[in-house]
């Protein structure tokens, strides 16, 4: 039960907390709860929304809206009680024995440049939030929130999804940005914004970046793989509570007092140690929080690291920011992730085995 002296808001879009009416997505037959879904399929699509993210643009992207919950949403209102109670029935773990991912370096070495932010449209306007790679068998893995990548008021899926690892302040794109190709995540977010399925995987084309001709035009340069480029980080699940780690992302909303102390483009990192919460109006019910981080709207999506190293810039996945926490001094004092669980890793598996 959430204390009175708390209160829950959501870093999410604010059409999570309605019911979505139908699925756009198909599912794997062998893991009927996996929701899958094209972004954008061939070359000449990904070109497609590389010419939309022109860097005119980009440089103004951060100025869009991060992916939060509009309209002074919380745990208490009349919106998140008509969320309602959890009917699927899909499972609480996997038959599948889960096996840790390692995490992996930059194929020319050196310190990892995994964080980074996605830009996406729902109904047409630009959204951003953070995200990471995720070491994964095809170099093109981004692991963030589910409603980072899908829109359930519109049983959407975004459109003109980008990921841009380590952007620079002044809207640059260092290490390329990647065009997501195809979205793996739970049937319970697209169907009934269920936070305990908050999060999302996608593969990227490889990776693009523009350059200034002679002429003064602008073109496309290929910037190879993702996870060559910047590495990946680990996966872990199964993990519980009570662990030690690190979160990241890059938050931009103000804080419910009105202040904005963070300008969303800045790395921002929290560390503590979690404890199990739970939501039931947000269907949280195996939800995994850090208190006193005051991550606000942006942040979304980040992840959260397991015996992260400063050195390399590695550790191993297992959670991403989902939900924020408003305590009692006007300000957020916590963020919580969806439980890492053998479902995740199927749902991992499910994304790695795709094309891009």
């Amino acid at each position: 039960m959430i204390p009175r002296a708390r209160t829950l808001v959501a870093a999410a879009i604010g059409g999570a907390l309605l019911m979505a009416s139908a699925l756009t997505g198909t599912a794997s037959a062998a893991t009927s709860y996996i929701y899958s879904a094209t972004l954008a399929k061939t070359e000449a699509d990904a070109k497609k929304v590389a010419e939309y993210w022109k860097p005119d643009r980009l440089k103004k992207a951060d100025s869009s809206t991060p992916a939060t919950p509009g309209a002074k949403s919380t745990a208490t209102s009349a919106a998140a009680a008509t969320a309602g109670p959890k009917t699927s029935a899909a499972p609480k773990t996997a038959a599948t024995p889960v096996r840790d991912v390692l995490p992996a370096a930059p194929a020319k070495g050196g310190p990892a440049r995994t964080m980074g932010k996605v830009f996406f449209l729902f109904g047409g306007k630009e959204y951003w939030c953070s995200a990471s790679a995720v070491a994964s068998k095809g170099h093109n893995l981004v692991a963030t929130a589910g409603h980072c990548a899908y829109d359930v008021r519109q049983s959407a899926p975004a459109d003109n999804w980008i990921f841009v690892p380590n952007p620079g302040a002044d809207g640059s794109t260092p290490d390329g940005f990647y065009v997501g190709a195809t979205l793996s995540m739970h049937e319970d977010w697209a169907g009934q914004a269920d936070y305990d399925r908050d999060f999302a995987f996608v593969t990227v084309h490889r990776g693009y970046r523009w350059v200034t001709g002679k002429d003064g035009s602008l073109d496309l340069q290929d910037a190879g793989q993702l996870q060559d480029n910047v590495g990946g980080q680990g996966l872990t699940t199964g993990k519980g509570f009570r662990n030690q780690i690190t979160a990241f992302g890059y938050p931009a909303g103000a804080q419910p007092n009105g202040t904005r102390p963070f300008d969303g483009r800045t790395l921002k990192t929290c560390e503590g140690m979690t404890n199990k919460t739970v939501a039931p109006a947000r269907g949280l019910d195996q939800g995994v929080q850090l208190r006193g981080c005051d991550f606000s709207a942006g942040a979304s999506g980040g992840p959260w690291l397991l015996n992260f190293q400063p050195s390399t810039k590695l550790g191993v996945l297992n959670g991403i920011n989902s939900l924020t926490w408003q305590g009692t001094q006007g300000k957020y004092d916590a963020i919580s992730s969806p439980a890492f669980t053998a479902v995740t890793y199927e749902v991992y598996r499910h994304a790695e085995g795709r094309d891009s």
